[in-house]
């Protein structure tokens, strides 16, 4: 089985899910996606999870981002979960949860992990371009939910470094200043990013985060 890797093209798969059947690219379109797995229905981690992004609906909305979940379990069960997710997380789950019986997308995203459990996935996370390229790759352990915050973090980096010539430094959150792509010459920079450059090394020149009026 072949891993995925960042850069490569998100594997396109049909499925049935708790919405009907999907085509993920089509279903994609030009957005970006978040495609993660869950170890079962009707477990306790996942049921906090799934009620989260419910409740994260307009997050997603404002960054183009689609969301898709998955789980081993068939879609009686996964019908019969939502019920119990709205109500104890006190949501409306309305994003479409994949069916994968027979595993088909779970080996295809590589989501089971031998070593770890033979049968269920466990929590994978991947972040998909508009240009359906993988940008991000998470796995956490079946034991440890997932930080959504943590995550809408890394879309709005993404998303603004796709489209600026600029990298985001460690703990960066939208608003705060970024840092100048090493490409780039200081010369050149401060043509560029017009809010100004401060020169702390030669290699280290911070900017303002330049999509902000």
């Amino acid at each position: 089985m072949a891993s995925i890797r960042l850069g490569d093209e998100a594997p396109n798969f049909i499925a049935e899910t708790s919405e009907g059947k999907i085509n993920f690219h089509e279903w994609l379109g030009d957005s970006w996606g978040i495609l993660f797995s869950h170890p079962g229905d009707y477990t306790p981690v996942c049921t906090t999870e799934l009620g989260t992004v419910a409740k994260y609906t307009d997050a997603f909305n404002k960054r183009n981002v689609k969301v898709l979940a998955l789980s081993v379990d068939g879609l009686e069960d996964h019908h019969g979960w939502i019920k119990d997710i709205n109500e104890t997380q006190n949501t409306t789950v309305n994003f479409p949860i994949i069916a994968d019986e027979n595993r088909k997308v779970s080996e295809l995203y590589d989501m089971i992990h031998p070593n770890a459990d033979s049968k269920l996935t466990v929590r994978s996370v991947f972040v998909i371009g508009s240009d359906k390229k993988v940008k991000l790759i998470l796995v956490y352990p079946a034991s440890t939910g997932r930080n959504f915050d943590e995550l809408l973090r890394v879309i709005d980096s993404l998303q603004l470094t796709a489209y600026h010539k600029v990298a985001t430094p460690a703990n960066w959150k939208h608003g705060e200043d970024v840092v100048v792509s090493p490409a780039i010459s200081t010369k050149d920079a401060e043509g560029i990013f017009v809010k100004g450059v401060k020169e702390v090394k030669p290699y280290l020149r911070i900017t303002p985060q330049p999509n902000l009026d």
